[in-house]
């Protein structure tokens, strides 16, 4: 029994040590503020050019990412991860010259593209009894990190005044700290997708770190490469992950629900994104003091209690669920607009606030109800799908809003947009919710009908 517990224990104490190093950046809330002043770059190159950069590489690299976590087996993209975010904080530590800035956009593509590793590792370390506890034990790492973070940030500006500069470094330190975490990770037997089929490992889960330690490294390697890149495994991999497909589109309740994911991520990021440029022009941080990782932490704060009660929610989702998304969709639209059109930065600060919160509320409750409708391997397929389609959706209104060779708009014209676009998204799910409910009303009291005119 014991042995048992710490065959699951220690990989998820371990990932979620990593995803708490990983996620507590304290100087990422002021990146915004941080580019303008220390690096001296106009607000027009960071908004127009700079950031464009990442969502078109991280469009570009996610896919192949996507392939390779299952390829390699989890742990060499989770390790990549920490590399990248230890080259990230360099570069922003001691990089001036425009064009090592805008290798700094891909290089952080590389960060988020692949926290596809992150979250699909210990799937493929534990028993599936043990995936629920997991799962909670690692986002609760990620969340109390990136808290930690944003709210240490905030008492170093606001009550230590140190620079953004020491801020950063000060982050580099914790980057450093999950690179080196992340090789304690113990390697997975096999992929999802590509360690699965005729001439998979048969060791059982729980003998992962012992079945390691006792093949040489040449001769796993060996192993690997023929197992993975054989034809018939790669005919089985491709033909899987088609059947997967199938089966996680195969009803209109699915496709709705992450119709609402894609379009809702993709204006979630937009938001995200350039919420730091908008503060800046309501309350410059030349002038004022800014209250960054303040609210970050709130956000977070915020929507993981409303993340957390969703699971003691007694409803009955199938009806009244895409009611739920356009609803909450409307408070989301609103507090966008309250966002980008207040001239008080505190009324800024709260739209924003409620648009996180109302966000990561429903997208709990999506990601929820496709995974309680799918098997483990579909929902990791539904997830990269889903997140593909929002990054290329993202995509397309940063090449013709944001980019300087598109509409280059300025931000408030932006958040307008943003606004817009989750107006629509409401309206969507509004009369779809209302269709379904009226559907499931009008069905019973029919099936109530046809039961008393038998019994008569």
């Amino acid at each position: 029994m014991g042995q048992h517990r710490s065959n699951w224990m220690c990989p998820t104490a371990l990932l979620s040590l990593y995803g708490f190093f990983a996620n507590c950046r304290p100087a990422e809330p002021f990146l915004t503020p941080y580019l303008l002043g220390h690096k001296n770059i106009s607000g027009h190159v960071v908004t127009n050019y700079l950031f464009p950069i990442w969502t078109y590489s991280y469009l570009a690299v996610l896919p192949l990412i996507f392939l390779l976590t299952d390829m390699l087996r989890y742990k060499p993209l989770v390790v990549l991860q920490g590399l990248f975010l230890v080259s990230n904080y360099l570069l922003l530590c001691f990089a001036f010259d425009l064009v090592a800035l805008t290798y700094l956009q891909f290089n952080f593509a590389m960060v988020t593209s692949t926290e596809v590793a992150y979250f699909s590792y210990i799937y493929s370390v534990i028993p599936a009894e043990q995936y629920q506890r997991a799962t909670a034990y690692v986002r609760s790492a990620m969340l109390t990190g990136f808290t930690f973070g944003a709210t240490m940030g905030q008492m170093l500006i606001s009550l230590a005044d140190l620079s953004y500069f020491t801020v950063n470094a000060i982050t580099l330190a914790f980057m450093g700290i999950a690179f080196l975490v992340s090789f304690s990770l113990p390697m997975p037997r096999h992929g999802m997708y590509f360690g699965t089929g005729p001439g998979a490992s048969t060791y059982p889960l729980n003998e992962v770190t012992e079945a390691t330690d006792r093949m040489s490294g040449r001769e796993e390697m060996k192993g690997a490469v023929s197992r993975w890149y054989s034809k018939e495994r790669m005919r089985f991999a491709a033909r899987q992950m088609w059947e997967n497909l199938r089966e996680s589109y195969s009803t209109k309740r699915l496709v709705y629900w992450s119709l609402w994911w894609a379009l809702a991520t993709a204006n979630y990021g937009q938001v995200f994104n350039y919420v730091q440029v908008m503060w800046d022009q309501i309350a410059p941080s030349s002038t004022s003091s800014i209250y960054n990782g303040g609210v970050e932490a709130v956000c977070t704060l915020v929507g993981a209690v409303a993340a957390f009660l969703v699971g003691y929610m007694r409803v009955r989702w199938e009806v009244w669920g895409e009611l739920f998304l356009g609803v909450f969709s409307a408070v989301g639209a609103g507090s966008v607009f309250l966002t980008g059109l207040s001239t008080n930065i505190w009324l800024s600060y709260t739209g924003y606030v409620i648009f996180k919160a109302s966000y990561m509320f429903l997208i709990t409750i999506t990601t929820f109800q496709i995974a309680a409708n799918l098997s483990m391997e579909c929902y990791a397929l539904t997830f990269g799908i889903n997140t593909f389609v929002a990054l290329a959706l993202q995509t397309v209104l940063t090449a013709v809003v944001v980019d300087h060779s598109g509409l280059g708009l300025d931000i408030v014209t932006q958040f307008i947009i943003y606004g817009s676009c989750y107006t629509a998204i409401s309206l969507l799910f509004l009369f779809r919710g209302l269709y379904t409910a009226g559907s499931y009303y009008y069905t019973s009291r029919e099936s109530a009908e046809t039961r008393t005119a038998d019994k008569t």
